[in-house]
């Protein structure tokens, strides 16, 4: 009798499992990282004594933008999907004979009945869907407790130290593996996932990748006051610390990071103001302004004494005059001389090589007068060797061979205009005119 009841509600759970199925996700809140789908059962529906967490053949799966849909099959994930829409799922191992070859159908829900009434009428299934939060996940706080070390760089006054600072702020992150965040983070939830259930661990790893990513930051030359203008910076700096743990392990990367405030204590501002103040009077001409101002002060401030009386007042304002008075004139003497050493240098530096014209232009370098266009003039005196070296001696530079006697030369009796080829002169003098013959030939 039991064994007859078994097999009844094995065959009524074969029957009520054939029909299709619509999963979806109704909602899913902004602090909502991974939510179970559910299937739909409207009023009209007769769908309604399907089995739970199974997946019929065939059933369709609804994604909505900015979610991906995973489907676990009996602790496995199957099938993954990130793409919005309709999803049809047709490898389930839960056949549906409104779905497929219905012959192949059939055989298939024959197993499942004889499957399920070995397991006392239980599906022996468990399959599920869930549905990712792709989304950024914003409003997530930090700030540093206790100071964190910063290094500071100016390459102008050749600042290099270690402070203390205090930083405040919002990140934001989202998840890019949503296998690895099942796998590693969430796991098989019953119904969802929410984000304070790993809000203080994040926080604390975010909190202590700080430090080597505003080591990074500073090795960019980044102050610690322009951290807030360098926020994308601080971004890439905090995921190049984390990406092994957060984005090898968990799935999620940081996405924006907001810096509210980067607040460094007293005494290391007030040193490195005073640093940077103390660099600057390197330049001459501010070294010496500044000292023009202070006398300007002390000259007032002598005249202002009534108590000393004019003629100490005046004299207060006389030493106050001289004092100093030295120092400043050679401190614009040696801003005067730096600023005219770039034009002395430029001055000794040597001309470009160029050739001059006839014409009166200088620095040609072309083939061409830049004034007048005239052909660059020939070089003098060459002769081709017959090993193929140019020369213009006696004697071949590369195999030294002496200079072939009774080749006549030319040059031009009226200009003095040199061919290019002294050998092969032309018919007549491009410069003058005057046609090439005997009389042209140097002696």
């Amino acid at each position: 009798m039991g064994i007859l009841k078994v097999g009844i509600g094995a065959a009524s759970g074969v029957l009520a499992d054939q029909w299709r199925e619509y999963f979806y996700c109704p909602s899913m809140e902004a602090d909502v990282l991974m939510k179970k789908g559910e299937s739909r059962k409207s009023r009209r529906g007769f769908n309604s004594k399907a089995s739970d967490n199974l997946i019929t053949n065939g059933s369709i799966i609804a994604i909505n933008e900015g979610q991906c849909m995973v489907i676990v099959d009996q602790g496995a994930i199957v099938d993954v999907c990130a793409e919005a829409g309709e999803f049809v799922y047709d490898t389930s191992s839960e056949p549906s004979i409104f779905y497929g070859d219905l012959k192949e159908s059939i055989k298939s829900s024959f197993k499942q009945f004889g499957k399920r009434v070995s397991m006392g009428g239980d599906t022996g299934k468990d399959q599920r869907v869930y549905f990712f939060n792709t989304k950024e996940i914003m409003g997530n706080k930090y700030g540093t407790a206790n100071p964190v070390p910063f290094r500071v760089v100016d390459q102008n006054v050749g600042l290099d130290i270690d402070i203390s600072i205090r930083c405040h702020g919002e990140y934001a992150y989202r998840i890019v593996d949503p296998i690895l965040f099942y796998k590693n983070v969430c796991g098989n939830v019953e119904d969802e996932f929410t984000r304070d259930r790993i809000d203080s661990m994040l926080k604390s790893e975010l909190l202590t990748a700080l430090q080597p990513a505003f080591a990074k930051i500073s090795e960019m030359g980044i102050r610690y006051s322009a951290l807030p203008g360098h926020a994308a910076d601080l971004a890439d700096a905090l995921n190049e610390v984390l990406s092994e743990k957060w984005g090898g392990k968990y799935g999620i990367a940081i996405s924006t990071v907001g810096v509210n405030s980067v607040k460094a204590s007293e005494e290391d501002e007030k040193m490195i103001k005073e640093l940077q103040r103390n660099a600057a009077f390197r330049n001459p001409n501010m070294a010496a302004a500044h000292l023009v101002g202070a006398q300007a002060s002390a000259m007032q401030a002598a005249a202002a004494n009534e108590n000393a009386g004019p003629m100490m007042a005046f004299a207060g304002m006389n030493m106050a005059a001289n004092a100093g008075g030295a120092n400043i004139s050679g401190l614009f003497h040696m801003g005067q001389q730096q600023a005219a050493q770039p034009q002395t240098v430029a001055a000794a530096q040597p001309k470009a090589a160029g050739w001059t014209c006839s014409c009166g232009a200088v620095g040609n370098t072309g083939k061409f007068c830049a004034e007048c266009g005239s052909p660059k003039p020939a070089e003098n005196n060459f002769w081709t060797c017959s090993c193929g070296a140019r020369n213009k001696g006696k004697f071949c530079s590369e195999c030294g061979a002496k200079k072939p006697a009774g080749v006549p030369l030319y040059k031009c009796d009226k200009c003095g205009w040199e061919p290019e080829d002294p050998k092969n002169p032309p018919k007549f003098c491009p410069e003058c005119g005057d046609p090439f013959n005997d009389e042209d030939i140097r002696k």
